[in-house]
């Protein structure tokens, strides 16, 4: 008898053989088919006290038509997040730790500073917890992310892109002090690199236990995920060499020049300005205009072995590419990390095990460059196409 966890066999039986060679007719399927056992899928939970119970365990999967021979890539796609990003994890221990600690009240408010995807898990997980959320992100950042946010119930204050992340957290922190709310601090609290040192590091270790990993590479936004993991794996897998990853429009960890920094509301860490080698780029999510106070922990942790720069363009291509060789739909970050993995890759010894990654999915970036190219309308082949038969096609 197979319980709600276990895995599901089924072999065809010779009913089902003879169904499918009667649909089919092709002898040479029918046969393979009979013979093969088909699995459906993945053992998953079944049920979960609420969407937050849901965060985490994301899967592994290994990149099959990019990766140059004789290395073994594999993917950690946190697209599998019920809000789709990694930044479910930081929102949940975020407001986890609030509540731990007596600050957050019931029925209170949270702020913060987004780009978008922190912003967006954290109005889920205030939505599913009773409190209001306010978002403030600059105007530069996809106009989706507003939307969604404001779905889930939240607040959107948008500040002019010219200030750019500095200028979204000086507002957040401004509206913290003003009425008293809750400045959930994604970029210096330690609850952050915490959660992640406590599950997705050790997800990583369970998924590789027993078996060779030879690299990790990521990229950062607050550095939650750089320092946490990277953590978990210097201690149980010291051999692991972790690869970095940042905009070579903003080197700012590669430059060496410090961030500098202020108190705030009594707390020591925020950017007291923006990082004089940060320009604009394309990564959203990445590297904002400061180096975050979690990412230099990491940073001055040495947990890092290199740090490689990669361009928005071939970030956007590296993308575009997993959704149509590999049909992994992934936004421009995971195109710029495993741009930086394919880098590490080809000059990896062979048989090496590398593993990256993909922090959101491409559906955060429909008004994005990464899909500029992609038109509504069809092309002319799809027309030729669709005009091959006789029902009528649409009009463009």
């Amino acid at each position: 008898r197979l319980g709600l966890g276990a895995r599901r066999w089924f072999c065809a039986s010779p009913l089902q053989v003879m169904m499918q060679r009667a649909t089919c007719g092709a002898r040479a399927q029918v046969a393979a088919a009979a013979a093969r056992c088909v699995s459906t899928s993945a053992p998953r939970r079944a049920v979960f006290a609420d969407v937050t119970a849901a965060i985490g365990n994301t899967p592994v999967i290994k990149v099959n038509r990019l990766a140059p021979a004789g290395v073994n890539l594999y993917l950690k796609c946190e697209y599998f997040n019920p809000c789709s990003s990694v930044k479910d994890r930081l929102a949940k221990a975020i407001i986890e730790d609030a509540e731990r600690r007596g600050v957050l009240k019931p029925g209170g408010t949270v702020v913060e500073a987004t780009s978008g995807n922190t912003g967006i898990a954290l109005a889920m997980v205030c939505a599913q917890r009773g409190y209001s959320f306010v978002a403030v992100m600059a105007a530069s950042f996809s106009v989706e992310r507003r939307k969604i946010m404001r779905a889930l119930g939240a607040k959107v204050i948008v500040t002019p892109a010219p200030l750019g992340g500095t200028g979204m957290v000086k507002k957040a922190e401004e509206l913290a002090e003003k009425h008293g709310w809750y400045l959930a601090r994604q970029f210096e609290t330690e609850a952050n690199p915490a959660f992640h040192e406590k599950t997705t590091g050790p997800e990583i270790l369970q998924a590789f236990e027993g078996k060779r990993l030879d690299y990790w590479v990521t990229g950062y936004g607050t550095g939650g995920t750089f320092t946490g993991v990277g953590r978990a794996l210097k201690k149980e897998r010291p051999e692991v060499k972790i690869v970095l990853s940042e905009p070579e429009k903003a080197p700012m960890v590669t430059s060496g020049e410090p961030q500098t920094r202020k108190e705030v509301l009594g707390e020591f860490g925020a950017p007291a300005e923006k990082h004089s080698k940060w320009e604009p780029h394309p990564i959203q999510g990445w590297a904002p205009n400061f180096i975050p106070l979690v990412a230099e922990k990491g940073l001055e942790a040495k947990l890092h072995d290199e740090v490689k720069l990669v361009g928005g363009d071939i970030a956007i291509q590296t993308a575009l590419d997993l959704a149509q060789k590999e049909g992994i739909f992934c936004g421009i970050s995971g195109g710029a990390t495993v741009a930086t993995a394919l880098e590490v890759c080809r000059s990896a010894p062979k048989g090496s095990v590398v593993l990256a990654m993909i922090p959101d999915t491409a559906e955060r970036y429909m008004s994005t460059p990464l899909f500029a190219g992609v038109p509504a309308e069809m092309s002319a082949e799809e027309q030729e196409i669709g005009g091959s038969t006789e029902t009528a096609i649409h009009a463009s």
